[in-house]
């Protein structure tokens, strides 16, 4: 195998069953890899992890670079046995959370300098740095450095941002390393303008990648623009790729973008949520901390066969967000992503049988109904 192999099962509609192989291991689509942003998924152990049904995660290249640092993780295996995940790893480039900095950073042609949020020193993330980074973590899945398109943004500020990014494309490709089970995606820029996002899927088409991400969304334009833009840009894409929309996100937000054409996400919410009493459910969001939970002796969710929901009450439950209790944000964020484990599971099990469609109507009937009253 040289670099990743994806094999497209079957559709419905446009969405898509497939299996994307690795070094480390095969990972079924749609899949929903949970953060691990500084080598941990927050609040769980890596066995904690795999038991809820992922079978990739993501590390992050801007924090691991600055603390442990890339050479370090390397001289200590590779992130794979540094943080005890043997599965597969997607690794982002940094470019996210430096644009994020603002103030703290200067975007040039060569690449990006910018000040540590940890400490203030400079460092300088270009294409080839970036990769070289992601290269001694060892990730499977290496993305290609790009500028995050802010918005909103006009038409003239979005092409400007999308081809400094195909340009960093092109570099990142080319101080890439080739190895078999180890593969590089390219991301889709271009804001919301449809002739821009197809400029940039044919730039990055020429160029030649393993997969390709779907970024810029999810950064504040809310559910409808999303999903149009994906309406016009993923039957653009290739079909014989993973497609990855990045940073997201919701339950709703992944169904109805499964619909479209996409195979692979990540977010925090599952475990940030988790941190915050907040829990995801077939009925919807539950927020934990609400008084009329702290007499209630049933489980959060009925169906769940997570250790939350088959050892704790949702009264135990509110008694450990409310006390502010380690506890309370491990099983919360456990039942997280178990639940959106098992809702990728029964999206693929509908794409397989050709009922999406029908799966789809019924999880947002059953979602938008609202949690179970109060006894």
């Amino acid at each position: 195998m040289n670099g990743l192999k994806f094999d497209l099962i079957t559709t419905d509609g446009n969405a898509r069953r497939g299996r994307l192989n690795t070094a480390h291991g095969s990972i079924e689509t749609p899949a929903f890899m949970p953060v691990g942003t500084a080598a941990t998924v927050k609040g769980m152990r890596p066995e904690s992890v795999a038991e809820t049904g992922a079978e990739i995660i993501l590390g992050n290249t801007y924090h691991l670079m600055l603390r442990p640092g890339a050479e370090r993780v390397a001289a200590l295996g590779g992130l794979h046995k540094f943080m005890n995940w043997p599965g597969p790893i997607l690794t982002d480039s940094g470019g996210y959370q430096v644009m994020s900095l603002s103030d703290l950073r200067k975007i040039k042609e060569e690449g990006v300098r910018f000040r540590s949020h940890i400490d203030g020193s400079y460092h300088d993330l270009t294409p080839e740095r970036s990769i070289e980074i992601q290269h001694l973590l060892d990730s499977n899945v290496t993305m290609v450095l790009d500028e995050c398109t802010p918005y909103p943004a006009t038409e003239k500020q979005a092409a400007e941002s999308m081809r400094l990014s195909m340009r960093w494309a092109a570099r990142s490709k080319e101080a890439f390393v080739k190895r078999p089970g180890y593969g590089l995606f390219g991301i889709v820029q271009g804001s919301t303008f449809p002739d821009l996002r197809h400029e940039s899927i044919q730039a990055l088409s020429n160029i030649g990648f393993d997969g390709y991400a779907v970024g810029g969304l999810a950064v504040g334009e809310g559910r409808d623009v999303m999903f149009s833009t994906l309406d016009f840009t993923t039957p653009a894409m290739l079909q014989d790729r993973p497609r990855y929309l990045m940073g997201v996100g919701k339950p709703e937000d992944l169904v109805g973008a499964v619909a479209r054409g996409i195979d692979m996400f990540d977010c925090v919410l599952p475990t940030r949520s988790g941190r915050t009493g907040q829990a995801f459910t077939r009925r919807g969001e539950v927020n934990l901390r609400n008084t009329r939970h702290k007499d209630d002796h049933r489980t959060l969710d009925e169906e769940c066969t997570c250790p939350c929901c088959t050892g704790y009450s949702r009264a135990y439950l509110h008694h450990l967000t409310k006390s502010k209790e380690i506890l309370g944000l491990m099983l919360l964020s456990w039942h997280n992503l178990h639940y959106y484990q098992i809702l990728m599971a029964g999206i693929r099990d509908a794409i397989s049988n050709g009922s999406y469609a029908d799966f789809a109507d019924a999880f947002h009937l059953q979602y938008n109904a609202g949690d179970i009253a109060p006894l």
